[in-house]
């Protein structure tokens, strides 16, 4: 059997994580997949997948093997198109993933621009607040924020976006004094619990990390209301830094208890392909980059990874 056929079956069913999967997606047999699997791991003399009856996993030789065989294959597609012309033009569906607010604040504009410039491409965009698995659901990049774990993504490091206490200045004229952590145990809060889920935040005090537990007066799923809250001069809330960013420069909302903040968080552009990503992805990647490197809610960019 052919053995270009071959890895495409063994990636097609790592992706799907099944062979009846793996089967539709390339519309052959179920009997067909599995005896391309069968000959593929009889001729490399490796076990590449482990089968049960429910469930499909690939060995850690089957994850070298299929990282090695994406970029053949994605090496292979360039070249194609290469020869045809269609190198220098992104082309197809892109599916990217960020947080709701930065999403819609900071991700949007720089989609709109990436479809001007590639009008050959369809976006499509999930702003959600949860870490997507870029594997499992086909997305090609995606903007992350906090600590990313170890795994075979590639990630660029773009800022930093800070956590902040704010409340309107007509709020804090008229509230109780404000100086150290322990004051916060006397103003009216209001919880975003996408943000602060246990009614606690955690600061920093003479270097040392310090939780305060709250009772907030206002807990609530969605970051805009917390904001709207605070702008009717209700209380003090504790937000990203870029999702202020513009209330602050505006004058409507102020940062306290600065000195105390937490580490910030990193902000990353990630990926699954590495250099061999698809021209669609790559494009957008270098232009998100750039653009996210200088965006002032980000604070100074960062260094590639």
């Amino acid at each position: 059997m052919d053995r270009l056929h071959q890895i495409q079956v063994f990636v097609a069913v790592v992706d799907a994580n099944g062979f009846a999967g793996a089967a539709r997606k390339l519309n052959l047999s179920p009997p067909a997949v599995t005896r391309a699997i069968n000959e593929l791991e009889a001729q490399l003399g490796a076990r590449l997948l482990t089968r049960t009856t429910r469930v499909v996993r690939v060995t850690e030789a089957g994850e070298r093997y299929a990282e090695d065989c994406r970029r053949i294959l994605a090496e292979l597609v360039e070249a194609d198109e290469s020869v045809a012309g269609l190198h220098a033009n992104p082309r197809g569906r892109l599916t990217l993933t960020a947080p709701v607010l930065f999403g819609a604040q900071v991700v949007t504009p720089i989609v709109t621009e990436y479809l001007r410039l590639h009008p050959e491409v369809q976006a499509q965009c999930w702003f959600l607040d949860r870490i997507v698995n870029m594997m499992d659901e086909g997305v090609d990049v995606a903007v992350r924020i906090g600590e990313l774990p170890d795994s075979s993504l590639q990630a660029v490091r773009v800022g930093q976006v800070r956590r902040v206490i704010v409340a309107t200045p007509q709020y804090l004229k008229s509230a109780p004094p404000l100086q150290v952590p322990a004051d916060l145990q006397a103003h009216a809060i209001v919880a975003a619990s996408a943000v602060t889920p246990n009614a606690e935040w955690r600061l920093q005090q003479a270097g040392e990390p310090v939780t305060i537990k709250l009772q907030p007066r206002l807990t609530t799923t969605s970051n805009d209301a917390a904001i709207q809250a605070c702008l009717q001069h209700f209380g003090l809330t504790r937000l990203l830094s870029y999702q202020v960013a513009t209330l602050q420069a505006e004058g409507r909302l102020q940062t306290v208890l600065t000195d105390y903040e937490p580490e910030p968080l990193p902000v990353h552009v990630v990926h699954r392909e590495g250099r061999y990503a698809s021209k669609k992805a790559r494009a957008f990647i270098d232009l998100a980059v750039e653009r996210l490197r200088s965006h002032p809610a980000l604070e100074g960019g960062g260094a590639r990874q």
